[in-house]
This record gives structure tokens, sequence and C-alpha cells, in this order.
């Protein structure tokens, strides 16, 4: 049957404008292979099912396939589909026989692919298929995934690749995608369609995000016995900063209670606005998960909904808690991908997976917009690769090839398997690196549309006015209201500065509060010459220290931070 123009309207009339140009974009050209970009909580689901649905009206195709990367996303996919009158079997198993008659077609893992490549090639040659590959960065997170994904899938009639994270930390290919030669010689992955954060959250299609970092004290004792101190926040070294930030997120130490106590009073604040909206912190390991858990009852008197990857009802759980109104959901892994929970509008990254992959991800778990208007918050370690990945939502990324990774990154495949670890109990031989010994936590800044806001000499009363923004806010009204708060920071520490140059330093030594103010105005200040320059903070620090000597700031006196304050004055005028 040839579908007629009018049919065709109806299908587009619902679709947002990135979702019918894209739509467009393919029937003008109607290629083989097509990759589909569009920022988490765009909506890349309904434009790929709109798209299907159009391929079948037309004969182009007679079955489908949807690859993607868990259980819980089949499901998804599969209610999805339903709704555009597309039967999807969620539940196909690699040794059962032939497709249900009442589908069309079936919702497979990636895993579930690469199990057994050559069932899935059979059935995909045996009809004209289209398959849609979720997040298809996945289809590169071992050569032997990738391998079985072009096996199973080469004789496809037409591939649809969706994804929001189109790189990778490792160099492994991504299957169906093109790769062009830069002037470099770098080969760097093409998509067909594109459609970033920035013009998302100008279209309202996404929601703002205001990030919440904090700091704090850490100590901890080795596994020799030794106990050792940093701060978190504070330029460090790799084992330092990853002990710290461990000792930061380690359930019997203070720093994420305070943070969870933080994130809920804010989550308390956006309820105002929005009676239903929910928070998701998303742990390292399984034994943390429970442990935030329990930790968020003793804050509210109610339990929080645990998802961990290996419990059989996980999908389960959090379609209740997407359909409920209960404050908290936990989870490991289950819900930093693809998973659809629009009340999600508070968020704790209370993990150590750092790569720009994972984080983009798990941000994007708050960033899908039910109205205009809506702002989520996300708080996260004051840790320097965060606060960058923090700083560049609006940044666009893309997959490289022929590069070398550097001594600190990992393949993703290894980081993920960490992260979704059970770890109940130690494994054999597996003894704990350290013990916290004490961990505080303190509020360092906000970060919003790539700009900073705080670590000023308002202290907690500044924390108190970003947990008490008003949780519905259009984006250009939540940088007036944060550029005029900033002005009045400034305005204060001016002023207490101008006290201080007046009044002479006691013989006595300074006082803890005369050291915390200037370390909060150095950390402002660098801050700036980060956004002005791109270089990491650490790095800028550690200039610092070249060009006036010194300990690191925990350890420097106020003299010494006082002159790395002028030095950094100096060089924005001379770069002026």
């Amino acid at each position: 049957m040839t579908v007629t123009q009018t049919t065709m309207e109806d299908r587009l009339s619902g679709l947002r404008a990135w979702q019918r140009e894209a739509f467009e974009e393919y029937f003008r050209r109607q290629p083989r292979d097509f990759l589909a970009v569009a920022t988490p909580g765009a909506g890349k689901t309904t434009f790929a099912l709109t798209l299907a649905s159009e391929l079948l009206q037309r004969h182009a195709v007679r079955a489908i396939t949807i690859v993607c990367p868990t259980e819980h996303l089949k499901k998804q996919w599969a209610e999805a589909a339903a709704r555009f009158g597309i039967a999807i079997d969620p539940d196909f198993k690699n040794g059962q026989g032939a497709l249900g008659r009442q589908y069309i077609g079936v919702a497979v893992t990636y895993a579930q692919v690469a199990a057994h490549p050559m069932l899935h090639r059979n059935r995909t040659e045996a009809r004209k298929t289209l398959v849609i590959f979720d997040e298809v960065h996945h289809a590169g997170d071992a050569l032997s995934w990738g391998d079985a994904v072009r096996e199973s899938f080469d004789p496809a009639t037409r591939r649809l690749s969706l994804t929001g994270t189109p790189f990778r930390s490792d160099i492994n290919p991504i299957p169906f995608v093109d790769y062009v030669q830069d002037g470099a010689g770098v080969r760097r992955c093409s998509w067909d369609y594109s459609y970033g954060y920035a013009p998302a959250l100008e279209d309202g299609v996404v929601r703002p995000v205001i990030f919440m970092a904090y700091s704090g004290e850490m100590r901890w004792r080795t596994r020799a016995g030794d106990e050792l101190a940093a701060r978190l926040g504070e330029p460090l070294t790799q084992d330092a900063l990853s002990q710290a930030w461990r000792a930061a997120l380690d359930p019997k130490g203070d720093w994420i209670k305070k943070v969870l106590q933080a994130a809920d009073r804010r989550l308390t604040e956006v309820r105002k606005t929005h009676p239903d909206a929910g928070g998701l912190v998303i742990a390292s390991d399984h034994e943390n998960a429970r442990a935030y858990s329990r930790i968020l009852r003793q804050i509210t008197g109610k339990g929080a909904t645990v998802v961990l990857s290996d419990d059989p009802t996980a999908s389960k759980k959090i379609s209740r808690f997407a359909a409920g109104d209960d404050r908290w959901m936990v989870a490991v892994r289950m819900v930093s991908e693809g998973v659809d929970v629009p009340r999600l509008m508070v968020g704790v990254y209370a993990t150590s997976t750092s790569t720009p992959l994972f984080f983009a991800q798990a941000i994007g778990r708050f960033v899908r917009v039910r109205k205009r208007g809506e702002v989520a918050s996300v708080f996260l370690p004051s840790v320097p690769t965060l606060l960058e990945y923090a700083g560049e939502m609006e940044r666009e990324r893309d997959h490289v090839l022929d590069k070398t990774p550097s001594d600190d990154e990992y393949p993703e495949e290894d980081l993920l398997r960490e992260a979704n670890k059970k770890k109940d109990s130690p494994d054999a031989g597996e003894e704990l690196p350290f013990e916290t010994m004490e961990s505080a936590a303190e509020f360092d800044r906000a970060l919003y549309d790539g700009l900073e806001y705080g670590g000023g000499a308002a202290g907690s009363s500044e924390e108190e006015d970003f947990l008490g923004l008003p949780g519905l806010l259009e984006p250009d009204q939540v940088s007036q209201l944060l550029r005029k708060r900033k002005a009045d920071i400034r305005a204060s520490e001016l002023k207490a500065k101008a006290r201080r140059e007046s009044e002479p330093e006691e013989e006595s030594g300074p006082t803890h509060e005369v050291l915390a103010e200037l370390r909060r105005e150095l950390s402002g200040l660098v801050g700036a010459w980060h956004h002005r320059t791109g270089k990491p903070h650490g790095v800028i620090h550690n200039e610092l220290r070249r060009a006036c000597g010194g300990p690191p700031v925990a350890q420097a006196s106020p003299p010494q931070i006082r002159e790395r304050i002028a030095k950094l004055r100096a060089w924005a005028v001379g770069q002026k």
C-alpha cells in the first residue's frame, strides 16, 4: 500500500521540530545507514518509531529488530512501539524458535546478539529488516561485540543508529558508522543528523541543569597503617584524589550524609511546584547503594527504591517509581542510560566512574522535560574532571579513532563492568586499600551554563540560596538570578577584602576563617582563569606553585595564598 500524504502528516504532526527535520532528511536520501545524534531526553525513541512506522507503511521493510544496552530498555522500547501500533517482542530468547505471529519484530540486547550472531543474521536475512541500534556506541564495547553486530546485521535492508553520546574512551570502531579523516589525519565519526544539548535547551526540549559541587576535608588510614589527609577540591596527586574521592563517598563518613541532606532539601523545594518530583542517587556499587538508602530513610523517614543490576525485579521497580511519587531511587547503573523517568529532577552523582561517556549518560537522566520552566539540580563531588564535564555540557563531542589512550584512560567496558560489579563481600584476596577515618562536606560552588557561581565569603548561607532556588524557572531566568547573586557575593567579598587590607594581620597568626576565605577567593579566580584559558583547575594550581613556590593550597599559609592570588591577577592583566 502507498501511504497518502495525509497519513504521513498525521504521523508527523506531533513531532518536535528536530524530529521532523531529521525524518525529512532521512526520506530525502533514504540511505541504508543513518546515524542520528540527539542529546539525552530529546526524543530519539519517538523519532525512530515514527520513521519505522513510515517504512512499514511503504513496505520498504517488513520486520524490525531493536538492539539496546539493557534488559529494561527492551521492555521500554516494546511499550513505546505498541503506542505506534508496532508489536515488538521484548522477551525473545536466543534459544527459542520462530517469532510469534502477533509480533513484527524483536528487542534484544547487544550482549544477546554477541552470544549468537548467526541466529540474528538468519533472522535478518529471512525478511526485509530495519535494525534500530539504541545507543549504538555500545556496539563498540568490545571488538568481539562489534564483530558480532556486523555479522548479525550486515544483511539488513535498513539500519538506523541512535546515540546521545557519540564518543568513547577507547578506539574501538562502532559498526555501520562512517569515519571521516580530518585535516590532521584523525578519523572522526560522521553523523547524518545532530541535535545537541545547547539547541535543545534553547528550544525548551530539555531542562537546564544546575550542578552543586561539594568539597571538604578527608582523612583515611592506608593498608600500611599510615593516616593521610587531603582536601577534596584542591590540587592532588591521582592516588590522593582517588582515595579522597572514595572517602567522600564512603557511607560511614559525614560527606555523603551532608550532601544527601542538601539534595533532599533541594528536592523539597522543587516539590513545591512539582509535587511528584523525584531524586536519583547513582552509586558506585551495591553495598554503597543499600547504605545510601538507609541514610535517606534516616533523613526522610521513608525508604528509597533500590535498583541493582542483578535484581530480576529491577525493571518493575523502575516502572513503579516512574509512575509513582516516591522521593528517592538509588541505583548502581540500571538508570544511568536510556531509562525514561521524566519526574527525576534532583540527582546525586555518588560514583567514582569518571569517563565523559558515563557522566553524560548519567546527567541525561535529569534533563527530560515535561513542561517549560523545569530546572534540574545535580549534586557532585568537587573533582576537577567532573567539574570540567559539568562546565562543558554544551560542547559537542565526537568519537575519534587513531588516538592513543593515555595512561589514566581505561576502556569504557572495564569501567562499566566495575560499576556493575556486585560487592556485597570482597573478592578473594581483595582488601580495602584504606579505611575512612573522617569526611566532611562543604559547599564549594555551583555551575550553570558553563559558568561558576559561589566559592565566595558567603559560606553556608550561599548554599541555602542555591538550595532554595524556585523549581520553575526559564533558562534565562536562572542565568539572570545567578548573575545577580554572583554580583552581590562579589560586592561582599570586595568589602571584606578592603577591611582585611585596612586592618593589619595579628601577630598571633591567621584564623581558620581567614584561611577559608582566602582559599575560596583563590578558587574563584582559578575558575575564572579556567574559563578564559581552558586549562584544568589542577594545571592552574600547579603553575601557580611553580611561579610562587610553597606547598599545596591545603598546607599553604595566608601570605602564600595571597601571593598566588596576586600572581593570578597579574596574569589576567597581562593577557589583556
